[in-house]
């Protein structure tokens, strides 16, 4: 019944190719000369050509078709000239600029599957998959008449209104595919309005074969059927004849009552779901019996009773359609429901996804007009079927209105246009506050768009958020601009580190957290640091891409004050190698730190915290009084290894304020925030000073051999430590610190007059 006939249709890397205007033929998704580049035009791109007036010209060095090592780079601004001397792989590809520069965001969504393919897609009937009028008006004729009476011993018509059905899926799924294609041009260039006249022409090709889709899909769409499918929703739980000697194969009361309620709910789910006979729902009276042998006394009786009692609420569903007028006289505004990601690039869903077989029905015999990029539709429909839409329990949102509405076209000011100065097109002077149309934009084209900005408002100053948090803040009314992504740091901050950083050696041992090698400064808890942080960042990255686009994060993290305002309940916007690298492996030792006590074994120095006080501790539970064990954010143990919100802050301090933790023994309870160069410096002065303590302690079992002079050095060198390398600076508890240095000076002295036997 269908035509399948394919007339050597010319495809190059599974893009069709069109007849540009000068007669040679291009991609569907080459940029060319003729696509307005609006308020881009000018915008200065560096592009790569061979010695020559007329060399074409190449938006990457690596382009294949730049076949020279004598090549030249300059920048030049974008126009329509610069475009239309573009080799065929860099039209392709289109200027290379920043993915969350206004400019990259433009040209991705023109590229790929974007906007340039759309207008070229579903404008036109497709050779590869097509079929005529007669035929799709068979199959419809076919369908409706065996609606009411299938014959399935025919094994001729049996086949016959199998191909008829698999023509409604298609054309139905065609019809589908043509409308999201249509959503998404519309909605870049809600985004770009200065294509509007430009893709005018396109849109109505599509629009016109949309519509031409949408009719012949309404074809096989029974109108009076969805009008008793509305009918039968409305219905409300009937009597049911639980005492009728008819069912009693299925036991006792309590049995037949409930049996019974679920084939009623069963049915009603079954007619309220679509727009086919009584014949597709007679099935269910097969779910009364369920279970139960067929050749058991009473089960035919039940089965005929059952089928009787579907047919009394098939006849009640049409009488009650029947009582109402059936012509579409009801003017309703339905909005499609939104989905949790708009559609982007290569994204092969579309609008009409999430909408039920009846739903669907409707949209396909009543819309009138519609405005794609908007969700929009306007439909004229019977009274019934409005009022079902209009319940709660409809999958669109709709409101009545008094008559159709005009459908509004884009401004040339429409506020969510994507131009120089939302992202970092301009001087941050003359930045323009961003919009939820901007941030859909950005993630919607923008490859780059799950990551940290740096933003500024008036109500917060200087900020790193993640996109999905400044999404919330605008849908609440914040008002503020972005100042840089992660992937617009500066190359001259960020290329040295990157290239300093190397991938973290593999090691038999594991991260230790003793003192017993405080005397080596180099390498003695390296791994809590700033330093072993971005080690830690790339060691389980895959590429040199990866590892810079973790360290890229990371330097943008390590600025915010709580860590926990990362968390978005998104995954994907902090890797798991992202929070090692802000995050301590483990917990610190704070031995030295702990006031001194009896107990030699677990005996602390006093030292004051100082510069480690303020340094933040982040626990899943640190509250001994609530159930379950405190945990690492990168414990294996918790469910999500990453910071959340729910979880607890601490300080140093607040850790020797008391000792009933209740921490998990192979994560430790917690992890710190990477320490700073200056708190690294401290923490290892500080177990350098607790160790010397150790070898000049007198109760210790056994002593080794103390050099006197070497340890007067060292601790003249720990008398010397100031915070931040700064001289003559009083910090916190510096009075303590010299306190126990002072003391172990005269116990070195009186141990070198008087050494131990």
């Amino acid at each position: 019944m269908i035509k399948n006939v394919r007339r050597g249709r010319v495809s190059l890397l599974g893009s069709k190719l069109v007849r540009h205007e000068k007669g040679e033929f291009v991609r569907d998704h080459m940029l060319t000369s003729d696509v307005p580049l609006g308020p881009f035009e000018g915008t200065k791109i560096t592009i790569y050509s061979a010695k020559g007036k007329n060399a074409r010209l190449h938006v990457r060095r690596e382009c294949g078709q730049l076949r020279t090592a004598n090549v030249t780079a300059t920048e030049v601004p974008l126009t329509a000239d610069v475009v239309d001397r573009f080799c065929s792989g860099c039209a392709d590809w289109g200027p290379r600029v920043r993915p969350t520069s206004g400019l990259g965001i433009f040209v991705e969504a023109l590229g790929g599957a974007g906007l340039l393919h759309q207008l070229q897609a579903y404008a036109e009937p497709d050779e590869d998959v097509y079929w005529t009028q007669d035929e799709v008006q068979a199959a419809a004729e076919l369908l409706r008449s065996e609606r009411d009476a299938a014959n399935e011993d025919d094994n001729e018509r049996w086949e016959a209104r199998r191909e008829a059905e698999e023509l409604q899926e298609r054309v139905l799924s065609r019809w589908r595919h043509a409308a999201g294609s249509l959503h998404r041009a519309q909605s870049v260039i809600a985004h770009f309005p200065w294509l509007t006249d430009w893709a005018r022409p396109k849109l109505l090709a599509k629009e016109g074969y949309l519509e031409s889709l949408r009719a012949r899909a309404a074809l096989f769409v029974e109108p009076a059927g969805l009008v008793v499918a509305a009918a039968a929703a409305e219905l409300g739980t009937p009597s049911l004849p639980a005492d009728d000697p008819a069912f009693a194969v299925l036991g006792n009361s309590s049995r037949v009552s409930t049996g019974l309620s679920r084939l009623w709910h069963r049915w009603q789910h079954a007619a309220e779901g679509g727009w086919d006979g009584p014949t597709s729902r007679a099935f269910t009276r097969y779910d009364l019996v369920e279970g139960i042998r067929s050749n058991k006394k009473g089960h035919a009786e039940a089965l005929e009773r059952a089928g009787r009692l579907i047919q009394s609420w098939e006849d009640e569903a049409r009488a009650a359609a029947a009582a109402t007028d059936s012509t579409p006289t009801v003017w309703v505004t339905a909005r499609l429901p939104e989905d949790a990601k708009e559609p982007s690039r290569g994204d092969t869903r579309d609008v009409l996804d999430g909408l039920d077989r009846w739903t669907l029905g409707v949209v396909v015999t009543w819309t009138v007009t519609a405005d794609w990029s908007r969700r929009t539709l306007t439909l004229k429909v019977p009274t019934l079927v409005a009022d079902r839409l209009l319940a709660s329990s409809s999958v669109l949102s709709c409101e009545r209105r008094a008559e159709a509405a005009p459908a509004e076209g884009v401004s040339e000011a429409h506020p969510g246009s994507v131009r120089p100065g939302v992202f970092d097109d301009t001087a941050v002077f003359d930045r323009q506050p961003v919009t939820r149309a901007h941030l859909r934009a950005l993630r919607n084209y923008s490859y780059a768009a799950d990551q940290l900005y740096i933003v500024f408002s008036t109500s917060g100053g200087a900020e790193v958020l993640p996109l999905q948090t400044i999404e919330k803040r605008v849908e609440q009314g914040w008002l503020g601009v972005i100042v840089a992504g992660a992937s617009d740091l500066p190359e001259s901050l960020l290329g040295p580190w990157i290239k300093e950083v190397a991938p973290a050696p593999e090691a038999d041992e594991g991260p230790h957290f003793g003192h017993d090698s405080a005397g080596q400064d180099d390498s003695f808890e390296a791994d809590l640091g700033l330093a072993g942080g971005a080690q830690a960042a790339v060691q389980w990255a895959h590429g040199e891409r990866a590892e810079e686009h973790n360290l890229r994060l990371l330097a943008m993290a390590r600025g915010v004050p709580d860590l926990r305002s990362l968390d978005t309940g998104r995954s994907g916007v902090l890797s798991v190698a992202v929070w090692e690298g802000l995050l301590t492996p483990g917990p610190l030792d704070l031995t030295p730190f702990r006031a001194p006590g009896t107990d030699r074994w677990r005996r602390g120095s006093g030292l004051p915290l100082g510069v480690l006080g303020p340094l933040q501790i982040y626990a899943t539970n640190a509250d001994p009084a609530f159930e379950g064990k405190g945990h690492s954010p990168l414990c294996r143990h918790t469910r999500d290894r990453g910071l959340a919100q729910s979880d607890d802050l601490l300080r140093v301090s607040d850790l020797l304020a008391r000792d009933d933790w209740d921490w998990c023994s192979k994560c430790g309870g917690y992890s710190a925030r990477r320490l700073t160069d200056t708190q690294l410096s401290y923490y290892r002065a500080a177990h350098k000073l607790h160790d010397i303590a150790g070898q000049l302690d007198d109760e210790r079992a056994y002593r080794a051999p103390i050099e006197s002079e070497a340890l007067r050095k060292q601790l003249d060198e720990l008398a010397d430590w100031e915070p931040g390398e700064q001289e003559d600076c009083d910090w916190d508890g510096s009075w303590r610190w010299y306190e126990v240095i002072r003391d172990l000076r005269r116990r070195a002295e009186r141990t070198r007059r008087h050494p131990a036997p």
